[in-house]
């Protein structure tokens, strides 16, 4: 053997013939080594079924019955926890940690007893045990979320989110329109916010306040002031355990939760969300992946995003019923990579800004020549194996090229799930091949729980959300001012199940706009059925609006395209109806923006190199360059920027919490660029 290969490489020098050798075996050591592919439950040509009246339903089902739930024994969130401690054995729960500490964890019984103690020490200070008795809850993500949650669900009482980046006025609002008496908050500063309302008669309601961190008596005596008491967590805990009542378990029909939609405009809505809603959810999760990647007593799940939104609830509600642990950060999103190295969590829930950056940093690193090409090689050879239902972390490829970036993960997940926003295609596909894990999209609102589509297990295609899940049935509704018909496989996405909202909080006309008389969910946004019967976003209907000539212009569907430029960070299309073109507002990525400029020759600051004209003009052409690819329309395409330093962000007051942009607040922050692009060209 050894002389064949002599005489077949006799010109190659010694060290390359053992590298090439060595290459070869790493070749068939891959090949043999791979496991077997997954097998999808249904037919990935035909993932939806088509039912009487237009609609189509999950091919998982089969008949028209939907899910519910999943586990006979976890029909309420109530139940859904207490199932999680007997599959866990009383295993670990809710893990917390300090900086530079392993994590610490409470048990399923610990969570229980905790809120057991602080429901009946809510109800001896005058709290009832019903779904008419609301409770606020003004926290960061961390254990006593989740006990004073369960301290609401075990006496029949609702739980209310608020969260600070919702703004003052709209805490004010929910406060008030949610008659809430009793709010806990997590620290002294988001106290004190409560109190100057108190103290200016804005939110009269509030009588009790209580702490999960330290304060102090200055702060006691200035709620004392206005008839607030401020009590500490511990404390309300020690008088329900001194004063105990026996549960009061509520029913799948109750209330479980009111969450407020930050919205783009005016006040937030409060969608009412009932036991069974959220476990019929999370039900269909369970029910899609049941047979690809089984939720057990040994997964962990870190837990960063808001619990103020049905996405994060849902995903630790999957959690609790099949006994898993779930993992806080530190509170300081910078700090994700070592909580989440530290945890090394086995399901991860991501938002696709995320996985953004994830990528941005993978193709950032990937410097020399050798780097990029190896890269690349890496990535078409896993990428062939998932097409092929293989889906692993130890081939060759890992080894060699793949690793790092998986240990960045902790190294051990073998599950995510995006949702909130839509993710690029290509973005999506090269992300399933490094992080070796199995990446599922989902698509859904509040309204609905969270999630009302999910990808099958096995269809490892993008460019789709996947087909209906088994708590829903869906049908996309003509949209004649849009040209977009139900006969064409197109139109509005409207949604019909256990999964779908009982209304919004005091509100019966914004809850008849939602919800029609036949109980269907109206989303806004704008579907297409592909023929394999996933459903693919196209558009949005809300936010239309007509250029001078009448073109119908959806400036999100125009941002989703641009914002795979490379060097865009984020982007905000703009146009008005007695303007003829669309003009865009650009914030570059620091981390790609300096290699995108050094090709231009440009050099300098990130700010020195935003200011050159010759960005701005690279970027505009490469904008165009994709938007001609993603078939956009003359009309469509911008045809002037702006480059902006700062990022836009929930802080900053022009994304929402769920980190949509806010399209009215973006306009008026950047009038005088606006009006400059437009006075600057002839149109």
């Amino acid at each position: 053997m050894i002389w064949i290969l002599q005489v077949l490489f006799s010109p190659l020098p010694t060290p390359a013939l053992i590298s090439l050798i060595a290459f070869g075996a790493g070749i068939i050591l891959w090949v043999i080594s791979r496991p077997k592919p997954l097998l999808p439950p249904v037919d990935l040509n035909k993932q939806s079924v088509g039912i009487e009246g237009g609609a189509r339903r999950s091919a998982l089902l089969t008949d028209n019955k939907l899910v519910s739930y999943y586990f006979e024994d976890a029909k309420t969130l109530y139940e859904v926890f207490q199932r999680g401690m007997h599959v866990s054995g009383n295993g670990n729960c809710l893990g917390y940690r300090k900086p530079k500490q392993p994590y610490q964890w409470l048990t399923y019984k610990q969570v229980l007893d905790r809120a057991q103690h602080l429901g009946s020490g809510l109800l001896q200070k005058g709290c009832k045990p019903s779904p008419d008795h609301f409770i606020g809850i003004f926290a960061q993500n961390r254990p006593e979320w989740i006990i004073s949650e369960y301290a609401c669900y075990t006496y029949s009482m609702v739980a209310v989110p608020l969260y600070d980046t919702l703004g003052q006025d709209a805490i004010v609002y929910i406060v008030n329109q949610a008659d809430i008496s009793i709010v806990v908050c997590d620290k002294p500063e988001k106290a004190k916010l409560l109190l100057e309302n108190c103290e200016q008669q804005k939110t009269p309601n509030v009588k009790i306040i209580i702490l999960m961190d330290l304060f102090d008596k200055e702060l006691k005596d200035r709620g004392a002031k206005v008839g607030v008491e401020i009590l500490a967590l511990q404390e309300v805990e020690e008088l329900g355990k001194n004063n105990i009542r026996e549960p009061v378990p509520p029913k799948p029909e109750d209330l479980s939760v009111v969450c407020f939609t930050s919205g783009t405009t005016g006040n937030p809505k409060g969608a009412m969300l009932t036991h069974e809603n959220v476990v019929s959810d999370a039900a269909a999760f369970l029910r899609a992946t049941e047979n690809s990647v089984e939720i057990t007593s040994s997964d962990v799940s870190i837990s960063y995003l808001p619990l103020a939104h049905m996405f994060e609830r849902v995903v630790q509600t999957v959690a609790y019923s099949c006994g898993s642990k779930i993992g806080f950060f530190q509170g300081d999103i910078r700090l994700l990579t070592d909580d989440v190295m530290t945890l090394k969590p086995t399901v991860f829930p991501v938002v696709p800004r995320l996985l953004n950056r994830i990528y941005d940093k993978i193709q950032s690193n990937a410097k020399t020549p050798v780097k990029r090409c190896l890269l690349n090689l890496a990535v078409m050879m896993k990428t062939a194996e998932i097409k092929q239902g293989i889906i692993r972390n130890d081939s060759i490829w890992d080894q060699l090229v793949f690793k790092k970036v998986q240990k960045t993960m902790g190294g051990r997940v073998r599950l995510m799930v995006t949702g909130a926003a839509p993710i690029s295609p290509s973005v999506l596909t090269f992300l399933r091949t490094t992080l070796g894990c199995q990446i599922f999209e989902g698509y859904g609102q509040t309204e609905c729980s969270a999630g009302c589509t999910f990808s099958m297990p096995g269809d490892f295609t993008a460019g789709h959300v996947g087909s209906p899940l088994a708590c829903n049935i869906i049908k996309l509704e003509d949209v004649e001012e849009m040209n977009y018909f139900s006969s064409n496989n197109e139109g509005e996405v409207c949604i019909k199940g256990p999964n779908v909202f009982k209304g919004y909080l005091k509100e019966p006309e914004k809850t008849a706009e939602a919800i029609d008389k036949d109980g269907w969910l109206h989303t806004g946004d704008i579907g297409k059925w592909l023929p394999n019967g996933t459903l693919k976003i196209i558009d949005r209907k809300k936010n239309i609006f007509k250029l001078a000539q009448g073109e119908y212009i959806a400036p999100e569907k125009i941002e989703n395209v641009y914002v795979g430029s490379l060097p865009v960070a984020q982007v905000f299309v703009h146009g008005e109806s007695l303007r003829s073109c669309l003009i865009g507002i650009v914030v570059p990525d620091p981390e790609t923006l300096p290699e995108f400029a050094a090709k231009l020759g440009v050099k300098g600051s990130y700010e020195e190199m935003c200011k050159n004209p010759a960005t701005k003009k690279a970027i505009l052409e490469d904008m165009i360059r994709l938007g001609k690819e993603a078939g956009l329309k003359s009309f469509e395409q911008v045809k002037d920027l702006y480059i902006h330093t700062e990022m836009f962000s929930i802080e900053n007051g022009l994304l929402t919490p769920t980190l949509k942009a806010k399209r009215a607040d973006l306009a008026k922050f950047f009038q005088k660029e606006i009006e400059a692009l437009y006075s600057s060209m002839q149109e």
